[in-house]
């Protein structure tokens, strides 16, 4: 099987030694990812949400496959009042997949801007 590397461009992903995503065979494992764009971030949970699935879908692309092909999500939030504010994002982009979901509240995340981190693993169908 192929093994293939997917940047967003992040500086993080050469500081930190990762990829945006791996390809493995039909397999596609998206890295957590914020709502940072372009070295920004917003303080609008929402809008986090928002921007971390236009990156997450913009890696999936890449690989041949979109949030329809989702199979598992992990959301991490850093304050469990903004489960209300993004499940609705969740529904939005995952509506047609409906994958697997973990929601998991954290004391903080590695930037004190950041309220929400989202993970995607993604089968493609051949």
């Amino acid at each position: 099987m192929t093994r293939t590397l997917i940047s967003s461009g992040s500086p993080f992903e050469e500081i930190m030694g990762y990829s945006r995503a791996v390809v493995d065979g039909n397999w596609i494992f998206v890295a957590g990812t914020s709502g940072f764009a372009n070295g920004q971030i917003a303080d609008d949970v929402v809008e986090q949400a928002e921007t971390a699935f236009q990156t997450i879908a913009g890696a999936l692309a890449k690989a041949g496959a979109s949030l329809d092909d989702a199979v598992r999500v992990v959301v991490y939030l850093t304050d469990v009042a903004y489960f209300e504010k993004v499940a609705p994002v969740l529904g939005k982009h995952l509506k047609v997949s409906k994958p697997a979901n973990s929601t998991v509240i954290v004391a903080a995340l590695v930037d004190p801007r950041m309220k929400v981190e989202i993970e995607i693993t993604a089968l493609k169908r051949s």
